[in-house]
C-alpha cells in the first residue's frame, strides 16, 4: 500500500498540499522528509510520541527523517493554539532539553544504516541570522494581510499576539527552505495545528527555489470529547520513566474511555488493522483485555519489554488483590494521617481533594510495618509501608 494511503487507512491524515503529486514522488524513491519538535520541556510527551511514530512509519517506507530540535525558535515560541504566550526559556535550558531529546527519539528513529535519520538544531542557522538580511530576503515573500488570517494566530490574536511571536512563521518557514537546499527535504510534517506555517513553508521554498515542496498535517491525539489526551491530574504524561513511571505510562492507557482504544491502536501501534478491529469490536467487559494489550504494546514501544512485562504484571497483581507484586510505596517516619498518605503515595493534588469517609482517618504503626493495600479511584492499588 502506498504510504500516505497506508497512513489515510489508520485515520491519521488531515491535510496534505498536492496530495497526488506528493504519491507519485514518494513512489519514485527515497526523499528527505522532517518534522520538527520545540525544546519546551526536558522530556518528549504523549503528543510527541505520535509524531515520532508517523516518522517511523515513514523511515520503514524507505524515507529519509530529518528530525528538527527548535532550539532557535523555542527562544521566540510558538504562538499555535495558545491564548497566552511561552515562556521564555534561557540557551542553558533550550540546550539541556535539546540532549534529552536526542536520547529519547533514537528508541523510535534509526539514525545509522540506510536511510539514516538525521537531526539538526535551528539554532546553528537562527541565531546568527543578520536581521536586515533575513527581512530583505525572507520577509519580502510574506504578506501581512494573509498571516494575519492564518489560524495560528487567531487565539492569540483576541489577547495581543507579540511581534516576537508573529516572527515565528517566518522562521519556521525558513527552516522548511535551508532544510530543502542544504538537504534536498521536499516534505514537512506535522500536528494539524501546525498547517498554517507549513503552506508557508512550501510556498517560500517554490518562490525562493522554484520547486515543489510539500506539507502534511496528521490528527491532534484527542479523546472521542476533542480533549487532548496526554494529560492527567499529575500533568502530562511524558515518555521519560523519571518524570512518568513505565507503571503509571501502562496505567494510563489501560484506563482510557472503550470508544478511545481503537483510534489509539491505530495511530500509535503497528498492528495490522483487522487485528486492531478484532480486538476492540466489543461493547462490554471485554474490551478491558483490548485496553490492556493497547497499554503494553505502547509501553513497549517506549520502554522496552523488561518495563513493559514488569508493569503488565504489577496491574494484574493490584487488580487481582496480589499486594505482593502490586505497585508498593513507602511513606516517611511521623506520617499516619490517611489524607497525607494519599497525597504522597496516590499522587493526588491535595489533601481537600483526597475524597475520604473521615479527613482525620490515621494508620497504626503496626499496619504500617505489615504494609496495607491503598487503593485509588477503581483501578490504582498500591502496597504501603513505613520507611
Amino acid at each position: 500500500m502506498d504510504i500516505i494511503d497506508e497512513l489515510r487507512a489508520r485515520g491519521l491524515v488531515k491535510q496534505v498540499v498536492f496530495e497526488e503529486d506528493l504519491k507519485k514522488l514518494l513512489a519514485s524513491g527515497p526523499q528527505s522528509f522532517y518534522i520538527g519538535f520545540d525544546p519546551t520541556a526536558d522530556s518528549l510527551h504523549v503528543g510527541h510520541f505520535m509524531q515520532m511514530i508517523v516518522a517511523k512509519r515513514l523511515q520503514d517506507a524507505g524515507h529519509r527523517p530529518i528530525i528538527l530540535i527548535g532550539g532557535g525558535t523555542a527562544m521566540v515560541g510558538d504562538p499555535s493554539g495558545r491564548t497566552d504566550m511561552r515562556s521564555m526559556m534561557t540557551k542553558e535550558t533550550i540546550a539541556h532539553n535539546v540532549e534529552r531529546f536526542k536520547k529519547q527519539m533514537s528508541r523510535f528513529i534509526r539514525f545509522e544504516g540506510e536511510n539514516a535519520a538525521i537531526l539538526v538544531n535551528n539554532a546553528d542557522w537562527l541565531l546568527d541570522l543578520n536581521y536586515i538580511d533575513f527581512l530583505r530576503e525572507i520577509g519580502a515573500s510574506f504578506s501581512v494581510n494573509r498571516m494575519l488570517t492564518a489560524e495560528c494566530y487567531k487565539q492569540r490574536l483576541e489577547k495581543g499576539l507579540t511581534f516576537l511571536e508573529f516572527n515565528y512563521m517566518l522562521m519556521q518557514s525558513y527552516d522548511f527552505l535551508v532544510l530543502n537546499r542544504k538537504y534536498g527535504c521536499v516534505l514537512q510534517c506535522g500536528g494539524d495545528d501546525q498547517w498554517s506555517n507549513m503552506l508557508s513553508g512550501a510556498d517560500l521554498i517554490r518562490r525562493k527555489e522554484g520547486k515543489d515542496a510539500f506539507a502534511i498535517t496528521f490528527a491532534l491525539l484527542t479523546t472521542s470529547e476533542g480533549i487532548k489526551m496526554g494529560k492527567t491530574a499529575k500533568g502530562a504524561v511524558w515518555l521519560d520513566p523519571e518524570k512518568t513511571s513505565p507503571y503509571d505510562f501502562f496505567q494510563y492507557w489501560r484506563n482510557i474511555a472503550d470508544e478511545d482504544v481503537n483510534k489509539v491502536f491505530r495511530f500509535l501501534t503497528f498492528l495490522p488493522l483487522d487485528e486492531i478491529n478484532e480486538l476492540t469490536k466489543y461493547n462490554d467487559e471485554r474490551m478491558n483485555k483490548a485496553k490492556e494489550r493497547l497499554a503494553y504494546e505502547l509501553t513497549l514501544l517506549v520502554h522496552g519489554k523488561e518495563e513493559a512485562d514488569g508493569a503488565l504484571q504489577k496491574a494484574r497483581a493490584a487488580f487481582s488483590g496480589d499486594s505482593e507484586n502490586m505497585p508498593s510505596a513507602t511513606v516517611p517516619q511521623g506520617m499516619n494521617s490517611v489524607a497525607e498518605i494519599l497525597v504522597h503515595v496516590a499522587k493526588v493534588p491535595s489533601k481537600g481533594e483526597a475524597k475520604i469517609t473521615d479527613i482525620a482517618a490515621t494508620v497504626g504503626e503496626e499496619q504500617l510495618a505489615r504494609g496495607f493495600v491503598l487503593q485509588k479511584g477503581k483501578k490504582n492499588f498500591f502496597k504501603v509501608t513505613r520507611a
